[in-house]
Parts: C-alpha cells; sequence; structure tokens
C-alpha cells in the first residue's frame, strides 16, 4: 500500500532553490530589523525598569538563586573567563542561529520551518512582555555588577547597534531561549553535533547571567518562551508547509486557466472537424 502522507519535509512542497533561499533571507532579514527597530524604541522608564530590576533580585534571594554577584566575583579575577563569557554571550548566538537556518533550509526543510516560525512566535510575545514589563539588567543596577561586554569587547556593538538595543528587555532571555530552539534542531537534525546541541544552551545559561546581562531567573522564563513558541509552531507548521503563502498564486492562475481554456477549445474544434 503507497503512503500518501506528507509528513516527511522532502514531501512537503517548500522550495530549496536559489531564489527561496533569497526569500526566506528577506523574511527573516525583515523579521529581525522589525524586532530589534520595535525592541528598540519600546524603552520603558528608566526608574520604573530599575525598581523593576531590583524586584527580580528581591525574588530570587527569597528563593536562594541569586547567584549573580557571585559567578561575577568567580570570573572576574581571570582575563580567560571574562573573555569566555564575553565570547559565548556574543559568538554563539546570532552567528550560530544564522548557520543553523541556513543550513537546515538546504538540508531539512520542516527543521527550519518549526525554528523560523518558533523564533517569530517567542519573539513576538518576547515583545510584548518587553512592553509591559521593563526591566533593567544586572550590569545597569547600581549593586556591584560589571559590565562585562562593555568593559571588556567591541566586538557585541557589530551584531547589535546601540540605537537598536532596548536596554531594559532583561526579562525573558531569547539568548537562551533561542539557543535552546537550535540545541533542540541540531540534536534532531545532525547528530554528531549532538554535544554541542546540549551544551551550547547551558553554556549560554551561564554566559548571560555571568556577563551582568541577565538574572538567573531570566534563562527559565526565555527557555518557557522558546517552547511555547516550538509547541506552536509544531501545530502550524504543517499546515503552512503544505499552503506556503504566495502573494502572485492568483496571477499565475488566471493565465493558467484562460490557457487551459483555450486548449480545450481547441480540442473541441479538432473533434468537430473530424466528425
Amino acid at each position: 500500500m503507497q503512503d500518501n502522507s506528507n509528513t516527511a519535509g522532502q514531501d512537503l512542497p517548500v522550495g530549496r532553490g536559489w531564489s527561496e533561499l533569497l526569500k526566506q533571507v528577506l523574511l527573516v532579514g525583515c523579521a529581525m530589523l522589525f524586532y530589534f527597530g520595535v525592541r528598540g524604541v519600546t524603552e520603558g522608564s528608566a526608574d520604573i525598569a530599575i525598581e523593576n530590576g531590583l524586584r527580580v533580585l528581591a525574588f530570587e534571594e527569597r528563593f536562594s538563586i541569586d547567584v549573580e554577584l557571585a559567578l561575577q566575583d568567580l570570573i572576574e579575577d581571570s582575563r580567560f573567563l571574562l573573555t569566555l563569557a564575553n565570547w559565548t554571550y556574543i559568538w554563539l548566538h546570532w552567528p550560530v542561529i544564522i548557520i543553523t537556518l541556513v543550513m537546515l533550509h538546504r538540508r531539512e526543510r520542516v527543521e527550519y520551518l518549526l525554528l523560523r516560525n518558533a523564533m517569530f512566535i517567542s519573539g513576538g510575545i518576547g515583545l510584548f512582555i518587553f512592553m509591559a514589563f521593563p526591566v533593567a539588567p544586572p550590569r545597569l543596577l547600581d549593586a556591584g555588577f560589571i559590565d562585562t561586554v562593555t568593559e571588556y569587547s567591541t566586538s557585541y556593538r557589530v551584531f547589535q547597534p546601540p540605537g537598536l538595543v532596548n536596554k531594559y528587555a532583561a526579562v525573558p532571555s531569547l539568548h537562551v531561549g533561542w539557543n535552546l530552539l537550535i540545541g533542540i534542531a541540531l540534536y534532531r537534525t545532525v547528530p554528531a553535533m549532538r554535544v554541542f546541541a546540549i551544551l551550547g544552551p547551558l553554556a549560554m545559561s551561564i554566559a548571560v547571567v555571568a556577563t551582568g546581562n541577565h538574572y538567573v531567573i531570566d534563562g527559565f522564563i526565555g527557555a518557557a518562551l522558546a517552547l511555547l513558541g516550538l509547541a506552536i509552531a509544531t501545530r502550524i507548521t504543517p499546515t503552512l508547509a503544505q499552503h506556503p503563502f504566495d502573494p502572485f498564486r492568483e496571477a499565475r492562475k488566471e493565465p493558467a486557466e484562460a490557457n487551459s481554456d483555450h486548449v480545450k477549445e481547441s480540442s473541441r474544434g479538432r473533434r468537430r472537424l473530424l466528425r
């Protein structure tokens, strides 16, 4: 019996040609610009954000998980550990996301769509949280934290110019959430990279705290948000893959239908002549 199911990635009508890749680059690129643009212009009040940051710290103290200062004290005297934390925060995020998206687009179409859609969904929810609940990161509090990325590195400003950065978007940490999505995608599709797929999100969870950019709880919230986005993407992606959005579909259909009608009319004319 022939299996007509379209669950396999290669059976789904999602193009993998260079034109399709260009379309996806434009789509994801516009989404990234929109994300950073909205995130940058929706920066909340500094006083409210700092107050909320102190509230987050107080909440963590209640559960004895406020290890941010202890972690910074551990690496502050080691240039190697500081550089390792900074490089993890910088180079294991956007560069890895971009490389993984391109690789999945070429090799695993369904996994590409799942990852892309999960990032879109979690990013959209994250923007709403940033606007509704602005939180200053530890590095901006007058509580003894240091901004390791600004003090010891200049690379990060290349990836995220200050004009596109919302300083008060500590909760949730999409650095952790999106790296978790990358880890899940790589674990499922590239067996040789499963160790990296597991260690990558864990390393990012430590780096966001060690660099003073996030609280401990931010990583848990970011991971939960990413998994929610993945759950929603898992439900909607097969339908989107079967019926991809194409604004020019109707324009192409009309000439095709007209040509089909012409062929049918010509066929009828030939049959009448034969009679």
